[in-house]
């Protein structure tokens, strides 16, 4: 069976998060993506927060799956001149470089696109254009600056980070969206074109909805929100779920750290729910039986809901709530979902074998596609198929060997 990206080839000169989670998703569609590191090193994950000595990280192997691996140094003459015969070969190259690396390289828009005007030329920034342009971006300066960290949290608490890498892998997915755009745009018009994605607009757009409620706030409180008082901002409200149906987190037993469920009321729900409680009167009772009487006390209602929960695991409570239909979901551990049955059945969670590290587990593709199944291959050595790659541009076992005397490759 194809792959939905079959025959198309990418130049991957990104490192870190943002690029080769966007690139990873990118080669488990089926396209060849050719990852382009510096001779000796690489990418610099491949030796970060590393668990084995003289072994490549999780940090990489989990970002760079199913792609094959050259090395060139981009400052020796011979090495512009095999890139330049790649940019010429390749139909997306993809870099988050900081701002102007790639032009000080001897590279603009322009340069690519002169050496193929089919290119897709695709960059993740920290920020677009404007007075942060030049700003140096990681994953949670950019959750800082699009809105996601001063709405995170409770109330009389500081800001937060999210542990969702929203900054890093999500603007790596909305930079594949933009790929995927102009690669069929190309059908039409022949042309490639320039992509870019800024990191600080990807957050942003993740948290539409707080910037709906800071639109709201001028015409009074948010009554779905927990918080007693409001300002000009919209503030945070701790696990308040931000949409029309309240939710909370609420203790589960034995009381361990991540002993939680997250329950909603929804108002078809409230009565079932005051029967699994044991509360049936509240049912009725005009104080409680409508979502409007309710909004100005959930801390009372989702307390009710604690003293039962409290009584039972967090995986007792989700069955019985989804036995009638009550929406929930019990707050999963890391510990929990890398060993979880179900994730792996679903190929959520896979297991890939390393030809240094052995077995390690890492996130399946979350793209399924009827007509593209995704096989998840382990990350490749630095530099593995150097000969396979440049050896297709013509170049012969003897001249490879003189590149890599001269630290080209």
């Amino acid at each position: 069976m194809t792959k939905a990206l079959e025959g198309v080839k990418v130049l991957d000169m990104t490192h870190v998060q943002s690029g080769p989670s966007s690139t990873q998703l990118l080669a488990w569609l089926g396209a060849d993506v050719i990852k382009l590191e510096t001779p000796g090193r690489g990418d610099i994950t491949r030796g970060q927060l590393r668990d084995l000595p003289d072994v490549d990280s999780l940090y990489f192997t989990m970002l760079n799956c199913n792609k094959r691996s050259i090395t060139l140094n981009m400052k020796a003459p011979e090495g512009k001149e095999i890139f330049e015969k790649l940019v010429g070969e390749v139909d997306i190259l993809v870099e988050n470089f900081g701002p102007g690396v790639v032009e000080r390289f001897g590279y603009p828009w322009e340069k690519l696109h002169e050496l193929n005007s089919r290119l897709i030329y695709a960059s993740i920034k920290g920020f677009g254009p404007g007075r942060y342009a030049d700003f140096k971006a990681y994953e949670v300066i950019a959750q800082a600056m699009g809105g996601s960290m001063s709405t995170t949290g409770f109330e009389n608490g500081p800001p937060l980070a999210t542990g969702a890498q929203i900054g890093d892998s999500g603007t790596g997915i909305h930079l594949v969206a933009a790929i995927l755009a102009a690669l069929y745009q190309r059908t039409n018009t022949g042309r490639g074109q320039r992509v870019q994605v800024a990191m600080q607009d990807a957050v942003l757009n993740l948290c539409r909805v707080k910037l709906r409620d800071q639109q709201r706030l001028a015409h009074g409180p948010l009554g779905e929100y927990p918080n007693e008082q409001f300002g000009d901002e919209v503030p945070r409200s701790g696990n308040a779920s931000g949409g029309g149906q309240p939710g909370w987190a609420v203790r589960c037993a034995p009381g361990g750290p991540n002993d939680y469920i997250y329950v909603i009321i929804q108002p078809v729900g409230w009565r079932p729910l005051t029967e699994l409680i044991g509360r049936p009167e509240l049912a009725d009772d005009p104080a409680w039986a409508t979502p409007e009487v309710r909004l100005s006390k959930l801390d009372k209602a989702f307390a009710l809901i604690e003293e039962w929960t409290e009584k039972h695991t967090k995986w007792e409570v989700m069955d019985m709530l989804n036995a009638h239909n009550i929406p929930c979901g019990p707050i999963l551990s890391t510990k929990e979902i890398i060993e979880d049955e179900t994730l792996a059945e679903l190929e959520t969670v896979v297991s890939v074998e390393h030809p240094e590290r052995g077995t390690f587990k890492t996130v399946g593709c979350p793209l399924k596609l009827s007509d593209s199944p995704v096989e998840v291959h382990r990350s490749p050595l630095l530099g593995e198929h150097n000969e396979e790659v440049l050896g297709a541009l013509g170049y012969s076992s003897e001249r490879l060997a003189e590149l890599r005397t001269a630290g080209v490759i």
